[in-house]
Parts: structure tokens; C-alpha cells; sequence
């Protein structure tokens, strides 16, 4: 037999505010929430722990370190990049991917948090 809920006082205003908080929220949560499902992915995430750490990694430093072929981690990558996750920048030949910070500061906060990582 499923459970039922049953309130035992009623709390009208308290659920309102609650469904207004979701309303006035929906586009930001939804973001967030992409960007949470893109960090599901075991390897994604791994990239994005690494480039908190060393900051700035290209393909092949990342496909060595994870033991992943390059094509595999370009995918993963252009995923990160195209949700707002991570940031390239091109020297010489070479293309650096990095967190972007600005546009994620409460994600890395996040990721410190359960990771326990330390500046």
C-alpha cells in the first residue's frame, strides 16, 4: 500500500512561495541542472577536476593522463565547452582548455565542496 501524504496544518502560503521560488528560478535551475548532468559522466568530470587543479590542459596532456584516445576526450571536451563549462585558448599550435570561472562560480564552489579540495 503507497503512502498518502496528509497534512496535518495548512500551509497555502508557504507552498505559494514555494512555487513562485520555483517560477522566478526555472531558467537558472534548468541551467545548472544541464550543467550537473553533463559533470555525470565519470570522464567529464575527471577533466574538470584536473583543470581546477593544473588549470589549463590540451588533448593529448588529458587523453595521457586519463588513459582515454584523443577522440574520446575532444567529444568530452566540445560537451564541457558548448555547456559553458570550460574555455579554450590557442598557443601556437596547441589548444589549451581551462574552467571558466567567471561564467561558473558556484559549480567550482561545488566541486570544492565535495572533493574537499584546498587553495
Amino acid at each position: 500500500m503507497a503512502e498518502q501524504c496528509i497534512r496535518e496544518n495548512d500551509n497555502n502560503i508557504e507552498v505559494a512561495q514555494a512555487k513562485q521560488f520555483i517560477k522566478d528560478n526555472c531558467k537558472s535551475i534548468d541551467k545548472e541542472a544541464d550543467k550537473l548532468a553533463l559533470l555525470s559522466n565519470s570522464v567529464r568530470l575527471k577533466i574538470v577536476l584536473l583543470l581546477k587543479n593544473f588549470n589549463k590542459l590540451c588533448v593529448c596532456d588529458l587523453s595521457e593522463i586519463l588513459e582515454v584516445n584523443q577522440s574520446a576526450i575532444s567529444q568530452h571536451l566540445r560537451k564541457l565547452k558548448d555547456g559553458g563549462i570550460l574555455g579554450k585558448t590557442r598557443e601556437g599550435l596547441t589548444i589549451y582548455y581551462f574552467i571558466d570561472e567567471a561564467n561558473n562560480p558556484d559549480l567550482l564552489g561545488l566541486i570544492e565542496k565535495i572533493f574537499l579540495f584546498k587553495d
